[in-house]
């Protein structure tokens, strides 16, 4: 068995009248993540781990922002456009593991069905899916509630 690893990361500014997607779930909140397409910051870090671990580039490469048919795009198709690509590869999804940095708001009673719509659209059953929370303790723009950032790790297996 071969085996490839791939870390992603990627953070989006916090603004108002915008809705708030990570992993694919609408989580309720007066502020939304900024972006071209849904801005789902979870969901692309995962893409960019995934794209990483086989030295294929990054999202911005397949679904460049300045393009006008990713506006709006829903991440959770886009994903499943990069576990399509990987897979005509020979490679999978063995399990992954993302840590979502954000001081608000609150996600830990988001964090099952953001897990389970992970899963579903790579394919996998929900222990293979891992996504925590974590605050940066009031600093910088995240912890003054001005972004949310994501890093993720992807074990790709072939």
């Amino acid at each position: 068995m071969n085996i490839r690893i791939g870390n992603g990361y990627d953070l989006h500014r916090l603004v108002r009248d915008r809705r708030l997607i990570l992993g694919g779930v609408e989580i309720p909140y007066e502020k939304g993540l900024l972006g071209h397409s849904d801005a789902d910051v979870l969901t692309h870090a995962i893409m960019d781990a995934m794209l990483g671990a086989l030295a294929l580039g990054d999202i911005g490469h397949y679904f460049p922002p300045n393009d006008p048919q990713w506006a709006g795009a829903d991440s959770i198709v886009l994903l499943q456009q990069v576990q399509k690509l990987i897979g005509e590869q020979g490679w999978r999804v063995n399990n992954l593991d993302a840590m979502v940095i954000a001081e608000a708001p609150k996600l830990k009673p988001h964090i099952v069905a953001m897990r389970d719509r992970l899963a579903a659209a790579l394919n996998l059953t929900i222990d293979c899916v891992s996504v925590k929370a974590t605050t940066n303790e009031g600093m910088d723009a995240i912890g003054q509630k001005e972004a949310i950032a994501v890093h993720a790790v992807v074990l790709l297996v072939k």
